[in-house]
């Protein structure tokens, strides 16, 4: 008995980078994603995000097999196998597309707060301070066991599906058999609710932590397991998310463009505890991802140029990797402190450099984890192959029909 507890607290202890990675990605433009999904098509996309959640799975097994295996992280082994060329411009897109993500989320944090009446000249300076202290103060462990405490905010949203009240025989269905209404609007819809359910930053991030978490090869099982279990867990947040808009917003014919304003709507259809359940939801969704998306940053761009990184690191021992996390969340703080900044603009260029840059991204991940000189006997099996080109292909043809999309 006391043997099986023990592997049981072992186990848990692995657990952790592929939870914290899949909700990460849930985060406030995802949230607003989803939630402008569920009100304006109902559960007509369900079955786009479970056929992306498949590719999702397959594509951060791949990360963390190499990160256990070659025990680098992904930039490292792009600077390594493709030259410091192909490296500086993977680094260089990265910070721009994650800087403008990181905005976003902090001003999602903003409008978050907001609908609890607490001015953003209050809760970003504080919350930035915040973030800083966590980075700052303790070690990969002690960050980790935070980032896993956020996740539980995303429990908010499967209370307020549960309140609303849903036919869940439909929702079953809906996945099977969708009644998707095919138009431009539904499409270009479509293509963004991929491009926030696979982001270049989940992958250099889950990689990198996994890395510094020091994880062997022996431990391979159970982190496969952390990766399954967080892409779950993240698809499933994204279905509940979408039937709390569907059953309510959508039933009632109100449209919406942001998660903020899903929150407001849903306190006259669904009841208080509805509308701040969304809201908690949502804080947690954007301040998790304010602290992994500027980490990620710091990881991939220090590993890419070969300086000393890792929350385990003092300051004075990793200055780059430190600096560049602050200046990552002190211009995103300064930027949503604007006022009446255009953060939509900001949003919608930068999401658009990620979506060009995350078939880059997975394309190297292919290329690396097929090549034998670096993963010996553990390179991808056909079908992961399969399944993986299948999803680049897939975000290829949707980034460039996005691209159509916005010209016409």
């Amino acid at each position: 008995m006391k043997k099986n507890w023990n592997k049981f607290l072992f186990i848990l202890s692995i657990l952790g980078p592929g939870l914290i990675t899949a909700n990460a990605g849930n985060d406030a433009g995802g949230v607003t994603t989803y939630s402008v999904v569920g009100a304006h098509y109902g559960y007509s996309m369900l079955w786009g995000l479970f056929a992306i959640g498949i590719g999702l799975a397959v594509v951060q097994e791949m990360n963390a097999r190499m990160a256990i295996v070659t025990g680098k992280g992904l930039s490292d082994l792009i600077r390594e196998r493709f030259g410091v060329k192909w490296a500086f411009f993977a680094m260089l897109v990265l910070i721009i597309a994650n800087l403008g993500v990181c905005i976003g989320d902090f001003a999602g944090i903003a409008a978050s707060l907001e609908l609890f009446k607490i001015s953003k000249y209050i809760s970003i300076p504080m919350i930035t301070f915040f973030i800083w202290f966590i980075m700052t103060k303790g070690n990969y462990s002690t960050a980790e066991k935070v980032f896993l405490g956020l996740t539980l905010t995303f429990f908010s949203y499967v209370i307020t599906a549960f309140l609303v009240k849903p036919n869940w025989g439909n929702v079953a269905l809906s996945i099977v058999k969708p009644n998707a209404p095919m138009t431009k609007d539904y499409f270009l819809t479509l293509i963004g609710m991929v491009g926030t359910t696979i982001t270049p930053y989940m992958q250099f991030y889950l990689q990198s932590s996994i890395v510094d978490k020091g994880i062997s090869l022996k431990d391979y099982k159970y982190e496969k397991l952390d990766v399954y279990l967080g892409t779950v867990w993240g698809i499933l947040t994204a279905l509940f998310i979408t039937v709390c808009t569907a059953e309510t917003l959508h039933k009632a014919g109100i449209l919406i463009d942001t998660a903020q304003d899903a929150a407001s709507a849903l306190g006259p259809l669904a009841g208080n505890y509805s509308f701040i359940l969304f809201a908690v939801g949502l804080f947690g969704a954007s301040f998790l991802a304010c602290c992994i998306i500027p980490l990620s940053t710091s990881y991939a761009v220090c590993e890419a140029f070969g300086f000393e990184s890792g929350l385990n690191n003092k300051i004075k021992e990793a200055p780059v990797f430190f600096g560049l996390f602050l200046f990552m969340i002190i211009t995103s703080a300064v930027v949503v402190l604007i006022p009446k900044v255009s953060l939509i603009s900001i949003i919608l260029v930068t999401q658009q450099i990620a979506g060009v840059l995350c078939p880059v991204v997975l394309i190297f991940m292919l290329n690396l984890v097929n090549d034998k000189e670096v993963m010996g006997e553990y390179v991808n099996s056909t079908l992961q192959n399969l399944i993986a080109k299948g999803t680049v292909a897939l975000i290829i043809i949707l980034t460039i029909a996005a691209f159509i999309g916005t010209f016409m």
